[in-house]
């Protein structure tokens, strides 16, 4: 059986979603763990992206194939969530058991070819920025906290230049990447709101920090370190050094992925 579940998280004393063998501080390691102890024996899940450290998500999506045998070791353990469904009594046993700051919001039965990461066709990030002169004490997780003018009608005209079909080289944070680094970018939208910015990006995928190296790009121009018009040259370059720098993790959230 696939199983397939989409999951919330706050990244903030997280060292990513992706397991790792030097800490046990992982959304994936800490979502394995209880379902290895409900199934009773070891599982792997399958995640549509890995997140790096301190990033959030509302949408991430998962899966993991688990056999009859281990559907029938953890009956006992799911009797108590009397009159749910089978995936719903999952579900639930997941969330009594995660830690609070994550938590699964939908379970369902997926067709054994799904694969989350293989299949997904699309992802939606958001990054706040807060420009208040005032710290966000309560917000001070969520935002990358820049009380500055940014001068927006630069960052849009930016922005615009990114979208499409380019290689993104220059916005990869993996010197070592191998595989293609064309990407497509379908939207890129820098958005007004009470405290700052929220800059919202759509695309087919996205290099490893990709998102926060072009929220760090956008930021130089808008202050007025980069013309908007040096966007062309940062892709032609295809170089990490000619990009801005990267914008901290904790503004940035996975929102959506998508799948046909």
């Amino acid at each position: 059986m696939n199983i397939c579940f989409l999951v919330s998280y706050d990244g903030t004393k997280y060292d990513g979603w992706q397991r790792q063998g030097n800490t046990d501080r992982t959304i994936q390691g800490k979502i394995e763990a209880v379902l290895s102890r409900l199934f009773d024996v070891s599982v792997e899940t399958h995640g549509s992206g890995r997140t790096d450290g301190g990033v959030h998500a509302r949408g991430q999506v998962a899966n993991v194939w688990v056999n009859e045998e281990a559907m029938k070791k953890a009956a006992p353990k799911l009797a108590k969530y009397k009159g749910m469904s089978r995936m719903a009594a999952i579900q639930s046993y997941l969330n009594e058991y995660l830690p609070e700051d994550i938590c699964v919001r939908e379970m369902q039965e997926a067709a054994e070819r799904f694969h989350s990461r293989l299949s997904a066709v699309g992802k939606t990030y958001s990054y706040q920025i807060c420009t208040s002169a005032l710290k966000p004490v309560f917000d001070r997780k969520y935002v990358w906290w820049l009380p500055e003018r940014l001068d927006v009608p630069a960052m849009r005209q930016a922005a615009h230049l990114l979208v499409g079909t380019h290689d993104f080289a220059s916005f990869c944070g993996n010197p070592k990447m191998k595989k293609s680094t064309v990407r497509t970018i379908d939207s890129l939208e820098i958005r007004e709101t009470e405290s700052g910015l929220t800059i919202v990006v759509h695309g087919d995928g996205f290099l490893q920090n990709m998102v926060r190296i072009l929220t760090g790009t956008l930021v130089e121009v808008g202050r007025g370190n980069l013309l908007p018009e040096a966007m062309a040259e940062i892709l032609e370059a295809k170089k990490r050094a000619a990009a801005g720098p990267m914008a901290p993790p904790q503004g940035l959230c996975l929102e959506q992925v998508d799948y046909h």
